[in-house]
């Protein structure tokens, strides 16, 4: 994405970083102790194979750390619906001279279900989950208007979309063996 090639071009500490495409880039297997993913699968097609090649390359009773927003919560709805030229001024509002917005993709896997689904079928454990922003807290200051934006999502959607968080972070642990299992 030309958002990525800027950051790195204005961000001289990530001259170290490789930028490359985590759907075909290397990964080797087995071979982190822990590996995070901030705010990475709301943002990319395919996320459930990028999620995969992680997962393989985190050590057996490693962790996979995992910042996403949740596609079912307010925040998500909106920033799928919100016309580009509004988003970028949300982010220039909030992140002045940085580059961005980032694409809004929001696969199935970017919700707590969708992580739910992935954990279980991958023999994963969830070690933590913690919600962010909205109610929960945790996030920096919202633009004016904007939680008051999720709340009145949250009410025409009767609550089936909520204002409570707008991220979540898990903790995600790979069993030692993979024939474990938790009763």
């Amino acid at each position: 994405q030309p958002v990525n090639r800027a950051a790195l071009a204005t961000h001289p500490e990530l001259s170290r970083c490789t930028l490359g495409d985590l759907r075909t880039i290397p990964l080797p297997q087995r071979s982190y102790d822990i590996v995070a993913a901030t705010l990475l699968l709301d943002r990319i097609q395919h996320a459930e194979l990028v999620l995969d090649r992680l997962t393989g390359a985190v050590k057996p009773g490693g962790l996979l750390l995992l910042q996403i927003r949740d596609r079912d919560a307010a925040a998500g709805f909106l920033d799928r619906v919100l016309p580009g030229w509004l988003r970028g001024a949300i982010w220039r509002r909030l992140r002045p001279g940085r580059p961005g917005p980032h694409p809004a993709v929001y696969e199935r896997l970017g919700s707590v279900r969708g992580v739910q689904s992935y954990v279980l079928l991958r023999g994963l454990v969830i070690a933590e989950r913690q919600p962010l922003g909205g109610l929960a807290g945790g996030l920096g200051p919202a633009p004016r208007g904007y939680r008051a934006a999720q709340q009145a999502v949250a009410r025409l959607s009767g609550h089936r979309l909520t204002a409570d968080h707008e991220d979540f972070l898990y903790v995600l642990r790979k069993p030692e063996n993979r024939f474990a299992r938790i009763l």
